[in-house]
């Protein structure tokens, strides 16, 4: 094979193919060569979506038509997802490592907005991040004993694929 030939094949491999689950929500972009394994094995099929971009992919036998877009045809690719467990790491990330009453980014602890002692879980819905001056001042009371307003409702993480579906969706404009 000349060099500039090898130099023409080389860009289509490095292309990026969205995975949509059998159920259409895109699940995930991965490289043009997973994809063609995926195709290839009947894992998937290409999608067609009228402005869809197509990259056309040879070997010495085959010569394949590789969509921008796939959908899964078999396996469960929706597998089972549950909340990840609550964690300082996973509460800082949700809450953008920011105190749920005042905004401060310094000295962060974890607060139960209805504590434990008084009934509260360690759950999604119970637990923020807070400063060390605001978890003081709040102490084992609830929330309207202290005239203090969270920033945001807290709640459990979404589903990663549905995070992917708003952004992919988002950057298609």
């Amino acid at each position: 094979m000349s060099t500039q030939s090898q130099s023409q094949q080389t860009p289509i491999l490095q292309n990026q193919v969205v995975v949509f689950s059998k159920n259409y929500l895109p699940l995930a972009r991965i490289n043009i060569k997973r994809a063609i394994v995926l195709l290839v094995t009947g894992q998937a099929e290409a999608l067609d979506f009228g402005s869809t971009q197509q990259w056309e992919v040879r070997s010495p036998s085959v010569v394949l038509q590789i969509s921008e877009h796939i959908r899964l045809t078999s396996g469960n690719p929706e597998r089972h997802w549950k909340a990840p467990p609550v964690s300082r790491r996973e509460i800082f990330r949700r809450d953008h490592h920011t105190c749920q009453y005042c905004g401060s980014t310094k000295h962060l602890t974890l607060d139960h907005v209805i504590p434990r002692s008084k009934g509260g879980t360690h759950t999604w819905d119970n637990v923020v991040a807070a400063c060390e001056k605001c978890n003081s001042a709040k102490g084992d009371r609830l929330l309207h004993e202290t005239g203090m307003v969270l920033k945001t409702k807290p709640k459990a993480p979404i589903h990663p694929a549905i995070v992917f579906a708003e952004q992919f969706w988002r950057t298609q404009d």
